[in-house]
Order: C-alpha cells, then sequence, then structure tokens
C-alpha cells in the first residue's frame, strides 16, 4: 500500500526475486507513506488524515499485527535525518493517541500494531547519481523483505496466495459497510498539494514584484499618494493569477489555500502599511503644531484655537488613512489614531503650560517691579501709617494684576480650581515680595534711623535747615528725631501684612526713650517688674516667622544709633554756644558803668571844648567806615580770639586804601561813595558772598558714617566757612 500525493517511486521487481508469497506478505505487512521533506509538520500534505483513517481501521478490522509503516522522505535538506526521525516518530504518536480505539485496545500501544521505519533519499534533480545507488539500497530491502528482520518479517496471520482474491474480497466488503470510515479523496490530497504550491509560487513572486518594491522603498521616505490603490491593484492580480490557476481542484481546498495566501501576502506587505500610517501620523501632528502656533500668533483664544486645529488635523488623517486602505484587508488604524490624538492633547497640554507659566511668570515680574521700589520709599520715608500704606498697595497691585491674569487667560477655559490655585499663587508671589523686600531693608534699619535724625535734627518745620542762634531747645529736638527714629524701628521690627495689633512701638518708646518699662502683657507681669522686655528674642503677639528684628537686637541698634548719633548733638550745643559768644561783643554792664563812672571829668572836658568834638565826630566816621569795610561783626561772630587775628591782619592795609580814597575824592574825582552808600553796598556784598553758616547740618551726611568721620567732615565745613568769609572780605577791600 502506498500513501502518497506524488507519483511512486521507480522501484522493479525481477522475478526470481518476486515470488508469489513474497509479494503477498509484502502487500499486507507493508504500508509504504512517500512525502516530501518540505511537507513534514504539515496537516493535509503529510497526509496525516489518511494515516489517522488507517489506524483506525486496522484497530477495528484487525487483530493485532505487526505491520511496517514505512516513511520515505524525499529531496531531503542538509537537516540531518537524526533530526527529523524524532519529529516524525513524535507526529505519528500523537495521531496514534488521538485515535478512538475499540474498547479491546484501548491500552494497546502502537509498537503491537505497526514497526515505524524512517528512511530518505536525496533530490533527484540535484543529486541523480546518489538517488539512484539510495534506491538501489531500498529495493535490496524489498527484495529480502520477508527474511527475518526485514520489511514484512511478522509472520502472524499469513494468508496463502490461494486465498488473496478472497481475502481482499472481504476486506473491501468490510470497509465499504463502514460508513463512518472517512476516506479523503485523492483529488483532495491532489488539490491540496497543488494549491499550495500555485499559492508559494505567487507569493514569492510578489516579495520579488518590481512595483511593490518601488513602493516599499518609496514608502520608507515619505508618504505616497495613492498607496492603497497600488498595493491593492498588486495584490488583486497575483489573487488573480491564483484563481485562474487553481479552477479546476477542489473548491474547499481552493479557497482554504487562497485564503492562506492572502493572510501571509497581506502580513507581509503590513509592515509598509504601518509605516505609511507612521507618516501620515507624523504630519498630522506637525500640520497641528504649525496652525496652532500661527492662530495664536493671530490672538485666538488658546483652547478654541486647539480644539479646531485638532479637529482640522484628525480629519487630515482620517482622509490620508482612507486613502491607504488596502481593500483585501481590514486593518484597524483605531490605535494609530488614539496614539494621534494622545500625542496632540499632549502637546496641547504643553504649549498651556508653558504658555500658562509665561503668562504667570510675566505679571509676577510685573508685581515684583510694582512692589519693591514703592515698599522700599514706604520704609524709608517711614509715615504714621507706613504698614497700613504698605498693606493698601499690596493689595491694589494684587488686585489689578489678578484682574489682568483673569482676562490673559480667558482664552485657555481652564477649570475653576486652576484659575483659583493661579490666582492665589499670585497673592502669596506678592506678599513674598513684600516680605523679602522688607527683610532687606530691615537689613539697612541703622542707615535710614541715622538718615532720619539728622533730618528731623537739622530742619524745622517748615524743612529749612535750622540755624543754631542760642533760641533753640536742644532736649526737646533731640527728643523729637530719637522718637522719628524710634518709630522707624519699631515698624522695622516685624511684619504686620495681615493687621494683627501689637505693642512693639509703646515697648520700644517706653523701654528706650522714656526709661520706664511698662509691663502690661501676661508675659512680661510673670517675668516679674524688674525683668527687661528687650532681653526677648521673641515678640508677643507676633510668630517667629514675622519677626525682622528680636528685641535683643532692637536693644542693641539702639545703643549703636545713640552713639553714633551723640557727635551731632554736641556740635549743635557748640554751634549755640558760639553764637551766644559773638553776639555779645560789647563789654559787661559792670565795665560800662566803671567806664562811665570813672571818665566823667574827662566827658565834661569835651562838653567844655567843641573842637573835641570835632575830633571825636571823625574818628567816629573813620571808625564806622572801617566797621562796614571789615564787617568787625561778622569777624567776632566765631570768638574773640579769632576776630582780633583777622583784624590785626587786615587793619592796616584797610585804613591805608580809605586814606588813599579820602585823597582822590580831595583831588576832584568822582569815585567817592558816600558812607551810606558805602555802608549798604559793603553789607549788601556781604550778605551775597558769606553763606550763614550752619554748623550741625553740613557736619552729618545722610548716609550711615561713623562718628569720626562726621567730625572730620564738620571740621572741613568751618574751615572752608572761614576760607570763603576772608575771601569775600578781601574782595570788598578791593571793591572798596
Amino acid at each position: 500500500m502506498t500513501l502518497s500525493g506524488c507519483s511512486p517511486l521507480p522501484i522493479k521487481f525481477t522475478g526470481r526475486h518476486t515470488p508469489h508469497k513474497s509479494i503477498l506478505d509484502i502487500t499486507w505487512r507493508l504500508i509504504f507513506i512517500y512525502r516530501w521533506c518540505h511537507d513534514i509538520g504539515r496537516e493535509h500534505a503529510a497526509n496525516k488524515p489518511l494515516l489517522k483513517t488507517v489506524f483506525q481501521v486496522m484497530m477495528r478490522l484487525f487483530s493485532p499485527r505487526k505491520t511496517t509503516l514505512l516513511i520515505v522522505i524525499r529531496d531531503k535538506t542538509k537537516t540531518p535525518l537524526e533530526h527529523l526521525e524524532p519529529i516524525l516518530r513524535e507526529d505519528i504518536q500523537k495521531i496514534w493517541d488521538t485515535v478512538p480505539k475499540p474498547s479491546a485496545h484501548k491500552s494497546t500501544p502502537l509498537s503491537e500494531f505497526f514497526k515505524v521505519e524512517v528512511t530518505a533519499l536525496s533530490s533527484y534533480e540535484e543529486k541523480e547519481e546518489k538517488f539512484k545507488e539510495e534506491v538501489a539500497l531500498l529495493r535490496q530491502r524489498f527484495y529480502h523483505s520477508i527474511l527475518p528482520g526485514g520489511l514484512a518479517g511478522d509472520r502472524r496471520g499469513v494468508i496463502p496466495a490461494s486465498g488473496l482474491s478472497f481475502s481482499a474480497q472481504q476486506i473491501w466488503k468490510i470497509i465499504r459497510e463502514n460508513k463512518d470510515l472517512d476516506l479523503p479523496a485523492h483529488k483532495v490530497m491532489v488539490a491540496t498539494v497543488r494549491c499550495e504550491e500555485i499559492a508559494h509560487e505567487k507569493l514569492s513572486r510578489l516579495a520579488s514584484d518590481e512595483g511593490w518594491l518601488t513602493l516599499e522603498q518609496a514608502v520608507q521616505s515619505g508618504p505616497v499618494q495613492g498607496f492603497g490603490k497600488k498595493l491593492t491593484s498588486i495584490l488583486d492580480a497575483y489573487l488573480s493569477q491564483y484563481d485562474m490557476e487553481t479552477m479546476y481542484f477542489d473548491d474547499e481546498v481552493r479557497k482554504a489555500k487562497r485564503h492562506q495566501l492572502k493572510s501571509k501576502a497581506l502580513d507581509f506587505v503590513y509592515p509598509a502599511y504601518t509605516t505609511m500610517l507612521g507618516h501620515l501620523r507624523s504630519k498630522a501632528l506637525e500640520n497641528f503644531k504649525t496652525s496652532l502656533e500661527q492662530s495664536m500668533k493671530k490672538g485666538d483664544g488658546f483652547a478654541a484655537s486647539a480644539r479646531s486645529c485638532a479637529q482640522s488635523c484628525m480629519l487630515e488623517f482620517d482622509q490620508g488613512c482612507a486613502e491607504a486602505l488596502v481593500q483585501q484587508a481590514n486593518w484597524d488604524v483605531s490605535k494609530v489614531r488614539f496614539k494621534l490624538c494622545r500625542d496632540i492633547d499632549s502637546y496641547s497640554s504643553s504649549v498651556r503650560t508653558a504658555k500658562l507659566s509665561g503668562i504667570k511668570a510675566t505679571f509676577e515680574k510685573q508685581l515684583a517691579k510694582a512692589l519693591t521700589q514703592p515698599v522700599e520709599s514706604l520704609f524709608e520715608a517711614g509715615g504714621k501709617d507706613t504698614w497700613a500704606s504698605i498693606r493698601k498697595l499690596l493689595k491694589r497691585e494684587t488686585e489689578a494684576a489678578i484682574s489682568e491674569l483673569l482676562t490673559a487667560i480667558s482664552g485657555f477655559e481652564l477649570d475653576q480650581a486652576i484659575i483659583e490655585t493661579m490666582q492665589q499663587s499670585l497673592r502669596d508671589y506678592a506678599r513674598n515680595v513684600v516680605e523679602k523686600k522688607a527683610r532687606e531693608e530691615a537689613g539697612k534699619i541703622l542707615i535710614y534711623m541715622k538718615d532720619r535724625f539728622s533730618t528731623v535734627f537739622n530742619h524745622d518745620s517748615d524743612s529749612l535747615p535750622r540755624v543754631w542762634t542760642g533760641k533753640e531747645d536742644i532736649r526737646a529736638i533731640t527728643k523729637d528725631a530719637r522718637t522719628a527714629s524710634l518709630k522707624l524701628l519699631s515698624d522695622m521690627a516685624a511684619l504686620r501684612l495681615d493687621e494683627k495689633p501689637d505693642n512693639i512701638e509703646s515697648l520700644l518708646y517706653s523701654s528706650l526713650m522714656d526709661g520706664t518699662v511698662s509691663v502690661s502683657s501676661s508675659q512680661y507681669r510673670r517675668k516679674g517688674a524688674s525683668t527687661d522686655p528687650l532681653s526677648s528674642s521673641t515678640w508677643e503677639e507676633v510668630s517667629p516667622k514675622d519677626t525682622l528684628i528680636t528685641p535683643v537686637q532692637c536693644k542693641s541698634l539702639w545703643r549703636q544709633f545713640k552713639a553714633e548719633t551723640e557727635f551731632t548733638i554736641t556740635q549743635a550745643i557748640s554751634a549755640q554756644e558760639a553764637y551766644k559768644r559773638s553776639s555779645n561783643w560789647l563789654p559787661p554792664p559792670w565795665a560800662i558803668l566803671a567806664m562811665i563812672v570813672l571818665g566823667f571829668n574827662e566827658f565834661m572836658l569835651l562838653l567844655k571844648n567843641p573842637l573835641y568834638l570835632l575830633v571825636i565826630f571823625v574818628v567816629f566816621l573813620l571808625f564806622k567806615a572801617v566797621w562796614v569795610q571789615m564787617d568787625l561783626a561778622g569777624e567776632f561772630r566765631h570768638g574773640s580770639l579769632a576776630g582780633l587775628l583777622s583784624i590785626s591782619s587786615r587793619f592796616l592795609s584797610t585804613v591805608m586804601d580809605l586814606l588813599r580814597r579820602l585823597a582822590d575824592a580831595a583831588q576832584g574825582h568822582s569815585t567817592y561813595e558816600s558812607p551810606q552808600t558805602q555802608h549798604l553796598t559793603g553789607s549788601q556784598t556781604f550778605r551775597n558772598q558769606v553763606p550763614q553758616p550752619n554748623l550741625v547740618s553740613s557736619s552729618i551726611p545722610r548716609s550711615s558714617v561713623s562718628s569720626n568721620l562726621s567730625s572730620s567732615d564738620s571740621g572741613s565745613e568751618y574751615s572752608s566757612t572761614d576760607l570763603k568769609q576772608r575771601r569775600s572780605t578781601i574782595i570788598q577791600e578791593a571793591e572798596f
């Protein structure tokens, strides 16, 4: 019996080696299976259904006997037979295990019925000589098949040659009566083999088709116009060729193999299709990015722009997918479309985040600019309600920025929670700006305190420089200046953005100005009446995070402030005393009374002789001219010694100059002016050229300098004033 879809082997039997008994034994004792090497593992091409039927028949119709299953592998490949034989034996064993067995043979092993042998033949087309040698060896095995160990070595149930015809008739009768034995038709096997060969050929030709190779190469570079139509046309051509060549084979087998060919062909071209979809997705995403940017440049709202651009790009992608669709396939593009939607959403989210961050940064910068300098100015000015003004400024600028922020983000269509979060973030940023600036200004509090002290101490209520004439109450002025400086210190001691009441100002005033500590709080009362409230590191009713200057630091700063402003007060007192001395140039009253008493006789002598009066009058005029010319009152303003030295150095030259002018006037020159005119001119020139001294205001610069530097500056200004007055006097003398 031969089981194969191909032509039988060219095995010839000679007359001397083919007795009738041997032929009969071979006929019933040998099943010859002839298969291609590349069909190993296949279902129909490997004759598995037919072999399954043979197993069923053998168990149902015959008793256990040793029948040889000779499997001949044709056109063996480079795979060794030792690797192929276990696969074949395993397939046969699986078929045996799955075959329904009668109750008598439920546990009968395969070896009771069959003896499996495997051999292989080389390719006749490639190795003809070796093929013939291997066939000759197989022929010899057939010649000696009835020998012990041969192909038909089992002698159980041997039928004589005379009973061959009757035995065959009975066997065929039994087979025909068993309707449940499904023997596949020969045409099914032929159709299976041929349709598979044709399908394999068409698939190979598709792989080397020039049109397909060109299309595949083009799609690697970018999207191809009409990709779906071109690929559909190529696949239709090969499927049509398959239909033409297999139209006369079994319809079911032909359709099944056509379905396999179509599936394999679609699997083969699917990577190109996915590449095409990738290009379409990338192109749609790039178009979305470009259109979104252009739309935003036009001033359209972000949410509306993103929505319209996304719809347009998705429509473009859907049209591209429709053009790339292959009619033979039912491929799903939902995953690629979902990925495109996810990429668009991700890009939109990133752009929205970037835009919102930019808007937030812009308003934060605007707030920082609107708050920094005004807050610094308010701290430096130190008004009555400094923190109230700061809170008002903070609220006004914050609300204005939030209003503009809401307008700027209106086109983003954000959730209310996100909007509230952004508003709160902007409020927190504005508050942090003020807090940061307050801490920065707290580090410069000593400079501000000294500047404020200098301003109040050296200027009157009209902001005019103060002249120390001796009438000013330096003690009261000093207290006012220190109070103003202490107000600055109390303002900078803690943050007061929450309008919480505190007693910092009163505590500092009572401790540092009056020298009496008012222990009003429960905390300080528990410490005792003698406890210094400024020895603590925290303020009562003020949290540590809002503390800018601790009480201990305030005490230290006040001590340093008083030491550095003490020189200013001393100079003011010295200036008052100097002014008093310069104003009292007349002798004391007792000296005047003594002169009158002791000079009464001389006075009476002058009254008796009018010539003395004329001389005295001339001397008086000369003295008056010298007085006006040399500004004796101004010279003695800085002290008697300084005035005498200045007068002695210029007295002789002034007298000579006056005499020369009198001589010129006597000779007829009209250059001499009347004494009254000279007096007015000299006085006016002196007032224009000599500034009023401001000893204290010029001695302290508006900066944080040490008292030594203030002292040196004051000394230099006094010298400068003396030089100016001396230069003015010299100029007056030359003009006079």
